[in-house]
C-alpha cells in the first residue's frame, strides 16, 4: 500500500484518528502492512501479541469464546477498531478472502497517546506557546521510547513539561561551550543551530539543528563535559530544561494502584470509573457504568465531579490513567488507577460492574 493510501486509512482508526497529522505520519513510518490470502486457513492471532491489529482489506472472520461470530469487512466503521477486542476473548480468525493487516506495536501506540493527551494545549489552562504534540526530536515516538525520556513515570509528563523554560535567543549566541561543564538540556522551538567540534585544531560543522531538535542530553544522563558546541545560526527560542528536574520527574508519584478485583468491589460499592482514552475507543469497548473523560480533558472537567466520591480510571495499559489519576488526586479527588489497564487485565475481567 502507498503512503498517501495508507495515511488516509490512518486518518480513520481508532485511536489514530484522534492524533494530530506529524504523529500519524510517525505511526505510518512504523507500521508494517502483512497480507493473507483466503485460501491459507486461520490465521495464528496470537502472533499478534502486543500488537494492535487493524483490517484494511478484505474480509475476516472472527470468532469469540462465548460461540458468537464477526464478520468484518475492511474500510467498514467496525473495521476501523482493533481487531483483538479487550471485551471478548477470540478463539479463532480467518480470511474469507484475501485481506490486508496493519500492525502497529501496542506499547508504542500507548505511549503516543499519552504523550499527545498529556501534552495537549487545554483550553482551561494558561496559553501556551507551545504545542508540545509539533515537536520533532526529543519528542519523536521513536526517541519517547527510548531516549532519555523513556522511564519517565507517564504520571510525571505533565509536570516534566512545565519545568520547561522558554528563552529567547540571538544569532551567533553560543549555548553550550564543547569541554565546558553541562546542566540543561536543550529543545529549539523556532530558529537554527550549528554543532561544531575541535578536530586536529581546526573547528568541523558535525550538525545542523531545526525547530524540534534536541541537545545537551548528555547533561541529563552523566555528569560529562560538553562534547561539541552549539551556536544559533539564526535567532529563535529555545525551551531549557535542568538536569535536576529531570532526574526529580524519574521518581513515580504515590499513586494507588489497585487490581481488578479490587477496583470492581469499590465501584460496586459506590465508587466511579473514568475511562480516561479517546471517545473512539470509549465507545468501542468501555466499560459499563463508566463516564469518558479523556485524558487532555481532566483539567478542565475536574469541576464536574462530585469531591465526595471515589474515582478509578482505566484506559488500554494504564499510562494514560496514572497521569490522570495524578492530577485528580492533586486536585483533591479520591481516585485509584487499574494497575495494567483493560489490556493487562483481559484473561481476569468478569461480572463487570453494571
Amino acid at each position: 500500500m502507498d503512503s498517501p493510501a495508507l495515511m488516509q486509512r490512518l486518518g480513520k482508526l481508532a485511536p489514530i484518528a484522534s492524533l494530530p497529522i506529524e504523529r500519524q505520519e510517525e505511526i505510518a513510518r512504523i507500521a508494517t502492512v502483512e497480507r493473507y490470502s483466503a485460501d491459507r486457513g486461520d490465521i495464528n492471532f496470537q502472533d499478534w501479541s502486543g500488537q494492535a491489529v487493524y483490517l484494511l482489506d478484505g474480509q475476516i472472520k472472527l470468532t469469540f469464546a462465548d460461540g458468537s461470530f464477526e464478520v468484518l469487512v475492511g474500510g467498514s466503521d467496525s473495521a476501523w477498531h482493533p481487531l483483538r477486542s479487550v471485551t471478548r476473548t477470540m478463539v479463532s480468525c480467518k480470511p474469507i478472502t484475501d485481506v490486508e493487516l496493519l500492525c502497529v506495536d501496542d506499547e508504542l501506540l500507548d505511549l503516543i497517546m499519552a504523550w499527545d493527551q498529556s501534552s495537549a494545549p487545554s483550553a482551561a489552562a494558561m496559553p501556551k506557546t507551545t504545542d508540545w504534540r509539533m515537536m520533532s526530536g526529543m519528542f519523536a515516538a521513536q526517541n519517547l521510547a527510548r531516549g532519555a525520556f523513556a522511564p519517565l513515570p507517564a504520571a510525571n509528563i505533565t509536570s516534566l513539561l512545565d519545568k520547561f523554560a522558554r528563552i529567547e535567543v540571538k544569532r551567533d549566541s553560543v549555548i553550550v561551550k564543547e569541554k565546558a561543564s553541562g546542566d540543561h538540556y536543550y529543545l529549539i522551538e523556532r530558529g537554527r543551530a550549528i554543532v561544531t567540534r575541535m578536530v586536529g585544531g581546526v573547528e568541523m560543522e558535525i550538525a545542523d539543528l531545526k525547530p524540534g531538535d534536541a541537545f545537551g542530553e548528555e547533561a541529563l544522563l552523566a555528569n560529562a563535559m560538553r562534547n561539541a558546541t552549539v551556536t544559533m545560526k539564526t535567532d529563535g527560542v529555545l525551551l531549557r530544561l535542568a538536569k535536576t528536574d529531570f532526574f526529580a520527574m524519574l521518581s513515580e508519584p504515590l499513586l494507588n494502584r489497585i487490581d481488578w478485583h479490587e477496583a470492581n468491589r469499590r465501584v460496586s460499592g459506590g465508587a466511579q470509573w473514568i475511562d480516561v482514552r479517546f471517545p473512539a475507543e470509549f465507545v468501542h469497548d468501555g466499560l459499563p457504568s463508566a463516564i469518558n473523560i479523556p485524558l487532555n480533558e481532566i483539567r478542565r472537567s475536574v469541576h464536574l465531579l462530585d469531591a465526595s466520591r471515589e474515582y478509578v480510571t482505566y484506559c488500554q495499559s494504564g499510562r494514560r490513567s496514572s497521569a490522570a489519576a495524578f492530577l485528580l488526586s492533586q486536585r483533591g479527588h479520591n481516585t485509584s488507577v487499574l494497575a495494567g489497564g483493560l489490556c493487562g487485565n483481559q484473561n481476569v475481567r468478569e461480572n463487570v460492574s453494571k
